[in-house]
């Protein structure tokens, strides 16, 4: 196999100390979370004193001034051991950024800390009952009344929507403007009209909190506003990049994690008396899951060095998006398979991680907008 290069050995040993926080303060419990419909709130801040989340803020804001390389770790980790519940890298690599990059000096101080220790559970309300992918079509507005703005409308599928005490809101100040109509807001758990609605039951990930949110006359300081208004959509095109950078490094970890089961699987199974990794047909097939796993390894991590020289542009992410999590299903969809029934079973890891699996082709953009963006730029 080629050898990774990215890492230096601070990133193994932080590595390391993921691998051991995950272990005990994670795996042991997952399966109650999922049964449960989400994980511990406590889990939050014990990753924020090992350091886990937004470690890329700087020192100034908690955070401890460290490369990407340190967030992606952080998700291999989790994504290798099916913990899907967790949900980190949202509230780490996407709500944070947002905040860092656009918010004003005092939020940034207000928030950051509370994010980087686990105080605060954040999320991002893009998606809405009749908006997916196409964020232009957003019914949510936010009109300005004095030094406040009304915010009203509703979102679906919101990550870390059911704990969340920080919500950046997508929403329309200007209905009429299109993408140049859209802002963000900063709107804190339990202010007067914002109410969180049930958790939703998906097929995978089922002890992430997933939830509806509701927003019915919810007024916020002026200056929640990030950035400026109208601006909005000019922000979440710069910040997608990441975001899907995020969902293929999980999604490439989870599928050799899927190989390494399947090998083990394949070699304790015995079939008509030898195990069933000693079958021709199988070992071709590993062989093929191997080599695309490998494949697919060089492609993120050569996106992962683009990032880091702040070259990784919107074509590229969505390549690497759509491929990897293609990718991702049909390895495990292949990894499944060779368990046979057992494969089914939902106390089998590769059970899990199939169903996990599926909803990474849909979210950070359907694969089908992911070649919209990329024949846009041929």
């Amino acid at each position: 196999m080629i050898p990774r290069t990215l890492f230096s050995s601070d990133h193994e040993l932080f590595r390391d100390s993921v691998r051991k926080f995950l272990e005990q303060e994670a795996v042991p419990f997952h399966e109650q979370w999922e049964e449960r419909g989400y994980v511990d709130r406590e889990l939050w801040s014990k990753a924020g004193a090992a350091g886990m989340l937004c470690s890329h803020l700087p020192e100034e804001y908690g955070g401890m001034g460290a490369d990407f390389l340190y967030s992606a770790i952080v998700i291999e980790e989790i994504s290798r051991r099916g913990l899907s519940g967790i949900g980190f890298s949202l509230h780490s690599d996407i709500v944070a950024p947002y905040i860092l990059h656009y918010g004003s000096e005092a939020l940034k101080r207000k928030y950051l800390p509370k994010l980087a220790s686990g105080e605060m559970i954040s999320a991002i309300a893009m998606t809405e009952p009749g908006a997916g992918s196409d964020l232009q079509g957003v019914k949510t507005t936010a009109v300005l009344d004095g030094d406040e703005y009304v915010i009203n409308g509703s979102k679906t599928f919101i990550t870390n929507g059911y704990l969340a005490d920080l919500v950046i809101v997508v929403a329309k100040t200007d209905p009429k403007a299109g993408a140049k109509g859209i802002s963000l807001f900063l709107v804190e758990a339990g202010t007067p009209g914002f109410d969180k609605g049930k958790r939703l039951k998906k097929v995978g990930m089922k002890a992430q909190d997933t939830s509806e949110l509701f927003f019915q006359n919810v007024r916020v300081p002026r200056e929640n506003l990030l950035g400026q208004a109208g601006q909005g959509f000019v922000y979440l095109m710069q910040e997608l990049p990441q975001e899907r950078l995020t969902v293929a490094v999980a999604g490439l970890a989870a599928a050799e994690a899927a190989l390494h089961w399947t090998l083990d699987y394949t070699r304790e199974r015995q079939a008509f008396g030898r195990a069933i990794a000693d079958f021709q047909t199988t070992r071709h097939k590993l062989a093929e899951l191997a080599t695309q796993v490998q494949v697919g390894r060089v492609f993120v991590d050569r996106c992962l060095e683009l990032h880091l020289q702040g070259q990784l542009d919107v074509a590229t992410a969505a390549m690497l998006k759509y491929w990897s999590t293609d990718l991702q299903c049909q390895v495990i969809d292949e990894c499944v398979q060779l368990h046979g029934g057992y494969g089914y079973m939902w106390e089998y890891p590769i059970a899990r991680a199939w169903a996990d699996a599926r909803v990474q082709r849909i979210y950070a953009g359907t694969n089908e907008i992911m070649k919209e963006i990329i024949s846009r730029s041929l």
